[in-house]
């Protein structure tokens, strides 16, 4: 089994005394192990029934990989429309009963919240759920399911780094405590900084010296913008980029010659969206196989490669290695805080380094890699507002240690 770090002990500690209630840690402080090691603690009682939301189909599928990695005396049921499953999946609530009523022992259901609802309307028995990135279910379409099951289930809990709160009584936030319960655990993250958890994260803004135009050039723009990034800046072997939107990835892989250009410097290119699916270089994979990749990719410090996205793998997906991510849109604080965790996990060699003893956790002088690195471009109409909103949010979590809190205000 994982050994757990300190801070993910008192967590386990706290959800032992509160049936319900919000988990805060920032990203890379390893919320997915405490939920295994919970669900762990539940299945040990026999015949429990344990349901885990995310956000998006990937890393649902993530999480399960997680957790079967850990648990063995489960039976597994996804419940959302993705097709490349490697278990049962239905999203239909007929199905879902049956399932539960029929299947023998500890169940483990994995769902997304579009499909939260479904869990509702089969009427099945909740022991223990776990709601990952749980800022989204305050959404309107979500917030009816999560409801719900927080008032049947025996035990809820909602893990997120960034809390979303409501100001107006006309809409949902996580300080409906009815719902959410209170905060349980919340750790700083220069506490995860000093323990070996995560790296301090370090903006550089990049002067740019010209507008970015939002017409038929913004593709050429921007693909000459990220070839001077990744050919010029510092820590450009394992690149995640948050592209300005999709239209502009697609018009930027398909029209300009990026990839040929960072595939003569022997990177491979792996590109996701919402509508079109996941790609390595010009090939249509699987989402599980994007997965796999990305998780291979980044173990082999030999292999050089660039992620491109919109906004599908800023929540929770683990790529390994990233050296740093390239920030070419406006994000909210949410989005910020995730895309920032996306890269301060650290090398696999300091890891292995500082379970052995070899090096101290926090002696970031002695890290392969001490910090998270994100590259900004600054035009001359855009992007400065967004290096400050950065620094500020930065500043919020890894230097006075509060969690970045959204707030709705209408």
């Amino acid at each position: 089994m994982f050994q757990l770090r300190p801070h993910q002990k008192s967590a386990l500690e706290a959800m032992l005394l509160h049936a319900k209630g919000i988990v805060v840690a920032p990203t890379g402080a390893g919320k997915s192990i405490i939920a295994i090691y919970d669900t762990i603690r539940h299945f040990a009682l026999g015949n429990q029934t344990v349901v885990v939301v995310a956000p998006r189909l990937l890393l649902a599928q993530q999480l399960c990989s997680e957790f079967m990695e850990h648990i063995t005396d489960a039976s597994v049921m996804h419940v959302h429309s993705a097709k490349d499953c490697n278990y049962f999946a239905t999203t239909k609530p007929d199905e879902i009963g049956d399932w539960c009523e029929n299947t023998q022992g500890n169940k483990l259901i994995f769902t997304t919240y579009n499909s939260l609802q479904r869990i509702v309307d089969a009427g099945i028995h909740v022991n223990a759920i776990y709601f990952d990135e749980a800022h989204n279910s305050v959404k309107k379409s979500f917030f009816d399911g999560t409801r719900i099951l927080s008032k049947y289930a025996n035990h809820c809990y909602f893990f997120t780094a960034t809390p979303k709160y409501s100001s107006t009584p006309k809409k949902p936030g996580m300080n409906d405590h009815e719902v959410y319960g209170k905060i349980i655990f919340n750790v700083p993250a220069p506490e995860l900084i000093a323990n070996g958890s995560i790296l301090p994260p370090k903006i550089n803004a990049m002067n740019i010296g010209s507008a970015r135009d939002k017409d038929q050039n913004a593709a050429e723009r921007d693909c000459m913008t990220l070839l001077d990034t990744i050919l010029n800046e510092d820590h450009m072997d394992k690149v995640l980029v948050a592209a300005p939107n999709t239209k502009v990835l697609i018009r930027m892989i398909a029209e300009t010659d990026f990839m040929t250009e960072v595939q003569s410097y022997g990177y491979d290119v792996l590109w996701i969206t919402a509508k079109y699916g996941a790609f390595i270089n010009n090939t249509k994979i699987s989402r599980e196989e994007f997965f796999n990749k990305i998780s291979d990719f980044g173990k082999d410090p030999n292999k050089k490669f660039i992620v491109l996205h919109y906004s599908i793998l800023s929540e929770g997906i683990s790529v390994p290695g990233l050296t740093s991510l390239v920030m070419m849109r406006q994000m909210n604080v949410i989005e910020m805080c995730q895309s920032i965790g996306r890269v301060i996990r650290l090398h696999l060699d300091d890891i292995k380094a500082i379970q052995n003893g070899q090096i101290k956790a926090g002696d970031l002088n002695s890290y392969t890699k001490s910090f998270g690195l994100i590259h900004v471009p600054v035009y001359s109409n855009t992007g400065i507002s967004t290096v400050r909103r950065l620094q500020s949010v930065v500043d919020t979590v890894f230097v006075e240690g509060q969690p970045a809190i959204s707030v709705i205000k209408k």
